[in-house]
């Protein structure tokens, strides 16, 4: 691992450091009502759908999990606890991925209503970034429809 970690160039400043197994809260309202979970290119659309749903009063925190292993456990369960709803935003096959390794954490350390923004066990097709996002439901407002959805559960 030193190896790697050696020869990998580097992508991040001193203003902006990347710890392995740290999570990054990148937007917080002041009373969210939502966690929303991301990871890899989706963050862009889970910070564009919590943008779109303070237009609206909902407020949210989005925490970008780029590393899921370890998990931070910490944040993860903090920002669950300040909302008691959470979605989980990624570009591949929910299971097994940041979804499930959230709800796994979340059954053992804090229940909470979870949506799951993510591939649906479909097999992969062909096409734009942005035609794929929106083919399998990732995009900005299917994810602020997942946030609405499970704030109602709560």
């Amino acid at each position: 691992l030193r190896f790697a970690r050696e020869k990998m160039p580097v992508m991040t400043t001193a203003e902006t450091p990347f710890s392995i197994g740290k999570a990054e809260v990148f937007w917080e309202g002041k009373k969210p009502q939502v966690a929303i979970f991301a990871t890899g290119s989706v963050l862009w659309n889970a910070l564009v759908a919590a943008r779109d749903l303070e237009k609206e009063g909902i407020e949210s925190v989005v925490v970008n999990v780029h590393t899921l292993k370890p998990l931070d456990k910490e944040t993860i369960v903090n920002a669950a606890s300040k909302t008691g709803a959470v979605v989980t935003v990624e570009e591949h096959q929910i299971q097994g991925g940041l979804g499930g390794a959230i709800a796994e954490l979340l059954a053992k350390e804090y229940p909470t209503h979870m949506e799951f923004v993510g591939v649906q066990d479909r097999y992969g097709q062909s096409g734009t970034a942005n035609e794929l996002i929106e083919h399998y439901g990732l995009g900005a407002g299917h994810i602020a429809q997942a946030a609405k959805k499970v704030i109602a559960r709560k």
